[in-house]
C-alpha cells in the first residue's frame, strides 16, 4: 500500500519571489493490486505528483508510506530497490545503447529471444525489427514511448508510474496498451492521463482541479463528478 499524508510542493518564482503551491496537503491512498487513473487539467500537479513519489522531487512538507515504511527522502534508486518503477511523458534517449541491452539493463539480467519479444509485443513492437536498434533519434517519438513502456515490464516492481503512456501510441496498438495495464493489475498501477479509454480501465480515480482539493473515489463514483466539469477536456484515441 502508497500513503500519502499531507504532501504538498511549492516553488519560488524567480522573477517575483512569489511562492507558488503546486499541490498543497495532498491525502491519498494507493492500495495494492489496483489501477488508479490521475487526471484533470494541465498545470493542476499531476505529474509532479508523479515525480515527488518516485523521488525526482522532495514534497516541501508531509510524508510518504509505502507498505508502512517512511519513503519521503529516499532517493529515486533506494525506490526502485523497492519496486517503484516509472515510465514519463516524454521518453528518455541512450546514444549508443540498443533496445536489447536496455531491456537487460532494466531486468537486471541477460534476457533471450523470447523474454525481449514478450516484452515489446506487449506495447505492438516485434522484438526481431528492434533489439538491436539504438535507443535514439533513429526512433520515432511513438517507438521510443513504446520502447519506455517494455522496459518498466522488463523491469518489474511493485508500483508503476505511468505519466500519460498513451502519448505517441496509435489507435491499432492502443488495445495492446491497455492489455498493459490489465497485465499489471495485481500491482500498485498509477496512471496520468485524459483518454476516456484508460479511465475506463482505472479501480479509482483521482481528480486534480487547479483551485480545489484533490478528490478521490472509485470509478463509478467519480464519474458523475468528471462528466459535470465542463472545463476538462477528456480525448478519445482516436481523436489523436
Amino acid at each position: 500500500m502508497l500513503e500519502l499524508k499531507n504532501i504538498s510542493y511549492s516553488v519560488q518564482d524567480e522573477g517575483t519571489g512569489k511562492v507558488q503551491d503546486i499541490l498543497k496537503d495532498v491525502c491519498l491512498t494507493f492500495e495494492d493490486a489496483t489501477i488508479s487513473v490521475i487526471t484533470g487539467p494541465n498545470g493542476s500537479g499531476k505529474s509532479t505528483l508523479i515525480k515527488i513519489l518516485m523521488g525526482f522531487l522532495l514534497p516541501t512538507s508531509g510524508t510518504i508510506l509505502f507498505n508502512g515504511e517512511d519513503v519521503t527522502d529516499l532517493s529515486v534508486t533506494d525506490r526502485a530497490r523497492k519496486g517503484f518503477t516509472i515510465a514519463f511523458q516524454q521518453p528518455v534517449r541512450f546514444k549508443g545503447i540498443t533496445v536489447q541491452k536496455l531491456l537487460e539493463l532494466a531486468s537486471g539480467k541477460r534476457m533471450d529471444t523470447d523474454a525481449m519479444c514478450e516484452c515489446l509485443s506487449s506495447v505492438g513492437l516485434c522484438a526481431r525489427n528492434y533489439i538491436g536498434r539504438a535507443v535514439d533519434g533513429t526512433l520515432s517519438g511513438g517507438e521510443l514511448k513504446r520502447i519506455e513502456l517494455a522496459t518498466a515490464i522488463a523491469k518489474g516492481g511493485e508500483v508503476f508510474l505511468l505519466d500519460e503512456p498513451e502519448a505517441g501510441i496509435d489507435l491499432w496498438s492502443f488495445e495492446d496498451l491497455v492489455k498493459v495495464f490489465e497485465r499489471l493489475h495485481d500491482k500498485t498501477v498509477i496512471i496520468v492521463s485524459h483518454q476516456q479509454r484508460i479511465l475506463d480501465t482505472a479501480d479509482k480515480i483521482v481528480l486534480f482541479e487547479n483551485d480545489s482539493p484533490v478528490s478521490f473515489g472509485r470509478k463509478e463514483e467519480m464519474f458523475d463528478k468528471l462528466t459535470k466539469r465542463p472545463n476538462l477536456c477528456w480525448r478519445n484515441i482516436k481523436e489523436d
